[in-house]
């Protein structure tokens, strides 16, 4: 029976310390993929930044994405599904974070740049994250065409202070410096149901791969939620299975013993 399988990218398919996918992972995700079962990608980052995959892309074995935690879903050249943020919504926080002076990243539907960059940025994208460099533009230029993401350099306790602003739209956090907004409804979960509903398959069918705090719905929402080795006590709450560390063959040891390889 094919299985629809979803997987994050940072943590879960690449590894934090090496950058690239273990050789083991890119192996299991081949035989799965001979095995009839297809494979999903679903990340927090938008298309424009997902620069860690190519040695499956090259492979052809990816069938679908899930992009911008849910809010942007596409197929081949396909768009799926997509869900804008509210212009005002968008403009509002993106006052707030001049104002405060907020690095803050706009998501449009093919395009990223950055307001107000400072070293976090670079710490945490650049340096951690290994994403090129995201064009620097002013909140006007950011914000001319419609947003569906918007990434904000801020602690909880400014998120806290700030979320009335954006009342129609979904925060989610998996690193303590910044948060990912969506509009409200735009999860991994709810990308899982317009990706199996786009191939006519059946959430019973479904196995989900993650380690951060953005995973965690869609670990419930999967028939199997398989949480890495190296996530969070939280992720790992959720998850009817924990495999290994990303770096330990987790992907790996997961598929073989669910059956998948």
């Amino acid at each position: 029976m094919t299985k629809a399988l979803f997987f994050d990218i940072d943590g879960t398919l690449v590894s934090f310390g090496t950058h690239t996918i273990p050789e083991s992972t890119i192996e299991a995700l081949k035989a799965a993929h001979r095995n009839g079962h297809r494979i999903f990608i679903a990340t927090g980052r938008p298309k424009a930044i997902i620069n860690n995959l190519e040695s499956i892309q090259s492979l052809g074995i990816i069938d679908g994405y899930i992009t911008m935690n849910g809010a942007y879903c596409f197929v081949g050249d396909h768009v799926v599904y997509k869900s804008a943020i509210p212009h005002n919504e968008a403009i509002a926080l993106g006052e707030i974070c001049r104002e405060n002076n907020y690095a803050c990243i706009f998501v449009n539907e093919h395009n990223i740049a950055v307001c107000q960059p400072n070293e976090m940025v670079k710490e945490i994208f650049y340096d951690y994250l290994h994403v090129d460099t995201i064009p620097t533009k002013s909140l006007e230029e950011a914000t001319a065409s419609e947003i569906f993401q918007i990434t904000p350099f801020i602690t909880q306790q400014q998120e806290d202070e700030i979320h009335h602003l954006i009342p129609n739209c979904e925060i989610g956090r998996w690193y303590h410096a910044f948060a990912d907004i969506t509009a409200i409804g735009n999860t991994k979960q709810k990308g899982i149901d317009e990706i199996i509903n786009y191939f006519g398959l059946k959430l019973e069918d479904t196995m989900a791969f993650g380690d951060g705090g953005n995973d965690i719905s869609m670990l419930r929402h999967a028939a199997i939620g398989v949480a890495m080795g190296n996530a969070k006590d939280d992720v790992k709450a959720v998850a009817n299975y924990v495999t290994a560390s990303v770096d330990e063959d987790g992907i790996k040891k997961a598929l073989e013993h669910f059956g998948i390889i």
